[in-house]
């Protein structure tokens, strides 16, 4: 009896206990469709196929049926947001969709009230963050990896500027705003944006393309959604844009495009021949399911299998799907109670799906696996290649490098041969600068002085050496380009070079070719090509003829030069009395006569043949070797005192830019030139002091006036003019050193591809002689001339440039000096031996007296002395007679 009663106790319990641990028959999950798109076609049968193999699968769901609530949106906001709310009312636990990125933004803010998940298989808009949105999953790729992909595109074949035209959505603008980031990461640019309404008409696609054409660019980037009719290429085709001049990049929207097609329109293809497109690679491609090729059919269907997943995880631990009723004006909401852990376990999901491993990183987007380059060529498309992040261009398939340890880096980007509108498979220019219709517009500044540079002469003819160095360095540029000159100035003065420059900036001229400075300010706003002629300032004053100081003839030797020299020449007058005096009557006789001899032997060689002969070969020896000292020296000594003679020509007192300054005197400068900016902006020269000179005449009446008489104390200009002022007017001259350094160039607009090229043609020109010979054509008729500088101090010839001479001098003076007194010691060794045999027949009658009083060393010296300045001839008959007579020795 109590077992009975203990049983009707318990058994409403574990009957309640069952009831609540039983799973659900079924799961209502939400799905957004756009049935008659392109992708929500494809979606719509990979959604439908997806549930009856999740339902059929006794492996998931454990019996629990897996309900579909699907509405058509039409990609309408409105729509979408209407069928979200009335999905909501019948307990979704997760919506799948949309495939718009603008509804998803719409209906991923509804989630975050309701704790609904939202899985969108087709919104790739980059800026669909988790952070803003904790519960929108994306289960396809983000638009941001496809644009790392073009811009790495672009990157690859080296396009600087290209025109991007997309929808004006969030798809739209958020994606080519991602590819902005991307190119400028690679030193490119979007240069012009062009939006397309959302729902655009041909009329829309024929205002936006002839709106790009005079822009320049000509690769184009196509971000709109699917098209099935290919409208936009059908205008582009009747504008006559598919030619080999253009280059269009799609992104995946021409690949989903495709997949729509049927052998039946596939002859519609013929309209985008050339086309390169991206499309989103897959892993494993789906050949069973009757998707067709589009991709996104199986994105679909992985995203339902991610949401049985997740529910079957999901009802393993909570058994029970609860909602909370909340009232409003839209109707009775219900927020899903396990929304946030049912988040948290389909952000975890890990599954190897139609499209390959289904698995979110931390932004919940799906781990991209890469995109594939194809090219349409013969109404067929044809793979060229593979991008990924870890690996960039690729002809093979990222997978197959991802674990390749040695795959290329993103710098060893390959790619196949793509075919290009018109058939052309080298690569595009991909930049229109000019052509017959509008050729480019080349500013050139109407010179009024220093014509020979650049000017318009009376006919309408331009010429001027930099007009000959642009035709020279169009000729190496690689194809055609068309141009005409337009004049900028009056010709009645010299025009302003900044407002020049400026109009190029301003787009009145789409460049400027003339003698133009690289300056600083300049190059803000425009680029210039390499500079084809080098410049700087210089400073110009007139030349004094007036008479050289009286000491002028000293300074071309230093102080220590001169000092050495006048040694030398004592020195070597000695060495040669020396070798000379024994053998040579012209270095006999009295003293005195003997020391004039010798000082004037010595001098006299530097200006004439001297009248005392060298005999002895000791002699002879050194004197050549003193001559061609004396040759160089005195070569030397002319050249440098010339050079000081013409440099104390110079009256003015100015020696550089400072002290020219410092005088605060008027300058003068060249109207139009930068120096005027230079000097009073640089240097802060007073602007009262600096005077606008016109011409070469002005110039020299300036400065034959003077400072103080209404003219100028010099002139500031660039050294090319300088120069050819000099080749007419000999009464002026150079005075210090340039004191910038710049260079001349041409001017084109910000980014253009011309500065490049012809930078490169400019290069060439240098290289193989050509400028140089333009220049010597201009300029070198009347014989070259760079002016005459001033230093500030001549250079005087110092000791260190002749010591090699000096010691050559002395080395050979010092060894003919030493075989002399070997030569005599030998002598006076062999005649005091003789002497001591026979002291009578060897004695000399000058040395005879003294012989017995001398002793000891002083005697032994006074004796050698005597001995030295006997002749060598009668020594040697001295010692030949006495060899004549041995017996008379032999007495002694």
């Amino acid at each position: 009896m109590e077992f009975t009663v203990t049983l009707l106790l318990f058994l409403p319990l574990f009957l309640n206990t069952c009831a609540y641990s039983k799973r659900p028959d079924f799961v209502n999950v939400g799905v957004l469709l756009s049935f008659d798109s392109v992708i929500g076609k494809a979606a719509k049968a990979g959604v439908e196929s997806a549930v009856i193999d999740v339902n059929r699968d006794s492996r998931i769901l454990n019996g629990t049926q897996m309900r579909l609530i699907m509405e058509d949106t039409n990609c309408s906001v409105f729509k979408s947001s209407i069928g979200v709310f009335q999905m909501l009312e019948r307990d979704v636990v997760a919506i799948i969709g949309p495939q718009s990125s603008t509804v998803a933004h719409m209906i991923s803010q509804i989630a975050n009230g309701v704790q609904v998940p939202i899985i969108s298989y087709a919104a790739t808009d980059p800026t669909l963050s988790s952070l803003q949105f904790p519960y929108f999953f994306r289960t396809t790729q983000s638009d941001s990896f496809q644009m790392a992909a073009m811009a790495n595109l672009i990157d690859f074949y080296g396009w600087k500027e290209v025109i991007a035209i997309y929808t004006d959505d969030e798809y739209g603008r958020n994606g080519i705003f991602s590819l902005d980031d991307e190119v400028e990461k690679r030193m490119s640019k979007i240069s012009y944006k062009l939006p397309l309404p959302t729902n655009y008409n041909l009329d829309d696609i024929t205002n936006v393309l002839n709106g790009s054409i005079p822009l320049g660019p000509r690769v184009y980037i196509i971000h709109i959604n699917p098209d099935p009719t290919l409208k936009f290429f059908q205008v582009a085709n009747k504008l006559n844009m598919m030619t080999s001049d253009y280059v269009w990049l799609t992104t995946d929207w021409l690949c989903t495009t495709l997949s729509s097609f049927t052998p039946e329109n596939q002859s519609f293809l013929r309209i985008i021949e050339g086309v390169v497109g991206i499309c989103q690679h897959t892993l494993q491609a789906s050949q069973d399911k009757n998707f067709g090729s589009n991709v996104y059919g199986s994105y679909a269907y992985d995203t339902v299998w991610a949401v049985a997943h997740t529910i079957d995880t999901f009802l393993n631990q909570e058994s029970n799907l609860t909602f909370s009723i909340v009232g409003s004006q839209f109707g009775q909401l219900k927020i899903f109670d396990g929304g946030r852990n049912f988040t948290k376990i389909l952000s975890e999901m890990n599954f190897n799906g139609l499209t390959g491993r289904i698995h979110f990183d931390g932004n919940r987007n799906l781990v991209p696996s890469g995109y594939k380059i194809f090219n349409m060529v013969n109404l067929a498309v044809h793979n060229v290649g593979y991008w990924s992040n870890h690996s960039g261009l690729s002809v093979k398939p990222p997978e197959s490098l991802k674990v390749d340890k040695t795959s290329p880096s993103v710098s060893n980007d390959k790619l196949g041969v793509i075919t290009w509108p018109g058939g052309k498979t080298d690569r595009p220019r991909g930049w229109v600068i000019g052509d017959t219709e509008r050729p480019l517009r080349i500013g050139i500044p109407k010179r009024a002085s220093f014509v020979e540079f650049v000017t318009e002469l009376s006919n309408h003819t331009i010429e001027g050496y930099c007009i000959d160095v642009f035709k020279e360095a169009l000729k190496l540029v690689p194809y055609e380009l068309p141009y005409r000159f337009v004049p900028f100035g009056d010709g009645l003065s010299n025009p302003s070079y900044d407002d020049l420059v400026k109009s190029v900036t301003d787009d009145v001229f789409d460049g400027a070719v003339g003698d133009i400075a690289i300056v600083t300010n300049r190059t803000r706003i425009v680029d210039y090509t390499q500079p084809y002629a080098t410049t700087g300032l210089v400073i110009v004053v007139p030349i004094n003829n007036s008479k050289a100081s009286t000491w002028v003839f000293l300074r071309p030797f230093t102080i220590e030069m001169w000092c050495v020299t006048a040694a030398a020449f004592v020195l070597i007058a000695i060495v040669m009395w020396l070798l000379e005096h024994r053998v040579n009557d012209d270095f006999r006789g009295p003293l005195k006569r003997q020391l004039v001899t010798i000082f004037l032997f010595s001098f006299s060689t530097l200006f004439k043949r001297n009248q005392e002969d060298t005999i002895s070969p000791l002699g002879r020896m050194v004197m050549v070797v003193w001559l061609f000292l004396l040759m160089v020296i005195t070569s030397s000594y002319t050249a440098s005192l010339t050079s000081i003679l013409t440099v104390e020509q110079l009256s003015s007192p100015i020696t550089g830019i400072d002290s020219l300054v410092a005088t605060r005197l008027p300058i003068g400068y060249q109207v139009g030139s930068f120096a005027y900016t230079y000097l009073a902006e640089s240097l802060f020269a007073p602007r009262s002091s600096l005077i606008p000179l016109g011409s070469p005449d002005e110039y020299e009446k300036a400065l034959r006036l003077g400072p103080h008489n209404g003219g100028v104390a010099a002139i500031v200009d660039e050294l090319p003019y300088v120069e050819l002022f000099l080749l007419d007017h000999e009464d002026f001259a150079i005075v210090g050193q340039p004191f910038t350094r710049s260079g001349w160039g041409f001017a084109f607009k910000r980014d253009s591809p011309l500065a490049t090229t012809l930078s490169l043609s400019i290069m060439q020109l240098s290289e193989n002689g050509k400028l140089q010979k333009i220049h010597d054509e201009w300029f070198c008729e009347k014989g070259c001339s760079s002016g005459v500088r001033r230093e500030n101090e001549p250079n005087q010839l110092q000791m260190s440039s002749f010591y090699g001479l000096y010691m050559i001098c002395g080395i050979f003076s010092l060894t003919a000096l030493v075989l002399f007194l070997l030569q005599t010691v030998r002598q006076y060794i062999y005649y005091k031996q003789k002497q001591m045999l026979d002291p009578r027949s060897l004695s000399f009658p000058a040395s005879s007296s003294s012989s017995s009083s001398s002793r000891g060393c002083y005697g032994v010296l006074f004796n050698f002395c005597d001995f030295i300045d006997e002749k060598e001839e009668a020594i040697k008959n001295m010692f030949k007679k006495d060899d004549d007579n041995p017996q008379g020795s032999q007495t002694v």
